[in-house]
């Protein structure tokens, strides 16, 4: 039986990839797959990661029993910064062996995992290596999440750039919704990552997560996750 792993990165901190996580796991509950979201670094949090409490409430489900053991968030830091800081300020370092060991763990038992990042695509997890290095490393998909507030569109056009230079597969971009975004950037923004993605030779596979998308308990109101799902839909559902 087969078994996806994809990395869930915003283009920048604050994108609100919490919320899409949780939202496309439980879009894919709905499809009657099991699902499992991973922090791969929690940082500004002591001994718990309030991200996967957030992924948990969306999804409607209590916590996983790979949660208490620890494997959902394998690295946990209490300053609230880069991992590389957060872990040199307590005298540690980031561990990535342990998080490749814990996602391989837990995605053994669950249809799809979605692995958060924290922060964007260059967020350094060491001195010398970056969030993307270990997302490329482990071959996983990559889903961006993205908004329409101002400067998004570079951070977007940057981070499909870096992508595409690593040879890594984008799955697809979640548009998020922004209350402080001008309509008129709000518009033109997806048009412009879509035809992005499309010269950088990915389908131009991109969701638009309304207002209400995150609240909404009806599967019928839901955002259509399908396009950037679609391989392992049709892999698990064979």
């Amino acid at each position: 039986m087969s078994h996806y792993i994809y990395f869930v990165s915003g283009i920048d901190t604050g994108v609100g990839k919490t919320i899409v996580t949780g939202v496309m796991a439980r879009w894919l509950l709905g499809k009657h797959l099991s699902v499992a979201t991973v922090k791969l670094v929690q940082t500004g949090c002591r001994g718990f990661s309030e991200d996967l409490d957030m992924h948990r409430t969306i999804m409607g489900i209590p916590p996983l029993p790979e949660d208490a053991a620890g494997l959902t968030a394998p690295q946990i830091f209490e300053f609230p910064a880069s991992p590389h800081l957060a872990a040199k300020l307590e005298h540690r370092a980031v561990d990535t062996d342990r998080i490749s060991d814990c996602v391989r763990q837990v995605s053994a038992k669950y249809d799809v995992t979605l692995v958060e990042g924290a922060g964007g695509l260059a967020v350094p997890l060491t001195e010398t290596y970056l969030t993307i290095d270990f997302a490329a490393a482990e071959l996983w998909p990559v889903i961006l999440v993205c908004s329409g507030k101002l400067g998004a569109l570079n951070h977007a056009l940057l981070s499909i750039e870096a992508l595409k230079h690593r040879d890594m597969d984008l799955a697809g971009v979640v548009y998020n919704y922004c209350a402080e975004a001008d309509p008129v950037i709000d518009e033109d923004t997806p048009r412009m990552i879509a035809s992005a993605m499309r010269q950088s030779g990915y389908p131009p596979e991109l969701v638009r997560l309304g207002k209400r998308d995150a609240a909404a308990s009806d599967d019928a109101a839901q955002p259509d996750f399908f396009p950037i799902f679609r391989e392992a839909l049709h892999g698990l559902h064979r």
